[in-house]
């Protein structure tokens, strides 16, 4: 932690809470995460806010190549410095919603490993902008915060279960690794992280237009948790069929109920029949 903050006093930096830059310093705990992550030297990992580059050094001694992408040009001129002979890493200077994970994996010619502590303020469209490219990616061990974990791998029927945990289901087999404590960090976070790993399913196979219509129907049936089904669709602005109550209970889902109590699989099915698909 002193060295953290001796190098911050030497370089004259401070720390922007809008980027929501929380260095992991606890050097046992970024060794846990790369241990988890299972990095082999063939592999080229794409690490997000690398900061002061502890967990960007520790990459870069297990993966072929790593990708650190950074949006603060203050830690890059910092970074360029420490990663100066390490020619394995390659920073970019970069917001990182922005970055074309497309493109970057056609650039190295392999699906990316992501390894990354989240920025807590972009971490839920960053996660659905993993799922939207998630031909490029090949699994994810990922920090965010614990209540976002929490809700990534709820069940049906508990408080944490929305439409971030039906989406991410859909897709990926989520779990929780670890829980990691504010004084992990510099500074410390007011609330607890947790450690997670996402692998891909096999899916049923959704073109982009029916992708699309998934997370629309989804989102929308989560828009007014209180109201039931029905009329959660309803007020949400979606775009429905003539009489969807009917074509839910054609799907074999009962138009009153909550929108917390559906299954994943329930979803898609919801999604199929208000599109017609259901006879």
């Amino acid at each position: 932690m002193t060295s953290i903050q001796q190098e911050l006093k030497a370089s004259g930096l401070f720390l922007r809470k809008k980027l929501g830059q929380h260095f992991i310093v606890d050097r046992n705990m970024i060794e846990k995460i790369v241990r988890l992550a299972d990095i082999r030297k063939e592999e080229v990992v794409l690490e997000i806010g690398p900061g002061l580059g502890q967990m960007t050094l520790a990459l870069s001694q297990r993966a072929g190549r790593v990708i650190a992408v950074e949006i603060d040009s203050r830690w890059v001129e910092i970074l360029k410095k420490k990663l100066t002979g390490i020619s394995n890493v390659i920073l970019l200077q970069e917001d990182i919603l922005k970055v074309d994970l497309q493109a970057l994996s056609y650039q190295v010619g392999t699906p990316l490993k992501i390894v990354a502590n989240l920025p807590y303020q972009i971490s839920s469209p960053l996660l659905f902008r993993f799922l939207e490219n998630r031909k490029f990616i090949s699994n994810l061990t990922l920090m965010v915060q614990r209540e976002v974990a929490e809700r990534i791998t709820a069940f049906p029927g508990r408080k944490e279960y929305g439409a971030l945990s039906v989406l991410i289901q859909r897709v990926a087999r989520p779990s929780i690794k670890f829980v990691v404590r504010p004084p992990a960090f510099f500074p410390p976070p007011k609330v607890e992280s947790a450690v997670i790993q996402l692998s891909w399913k096999t899916e049923e196979s959704l073109n982009v237009e029916e992708e699309d219509w998934v997370q629309k129907v989804v989102k929308a049936s989560f828009s007014h948790r209180r109201k039931t089904l029905i009329n959660s669709l309803k007020v949400s602005g979606l775009i429905l069929p003539p009489q969807p109550g009917k074509r839910m209970q054609a799907a074999g889902i009962d138009p009153g109920r909550r929108p917390e109590t559906l299954s994943v699989e329930e979803f898609v099915r919801l999604a199929k029949a208000l599109k017609g698909e259901v006879h």
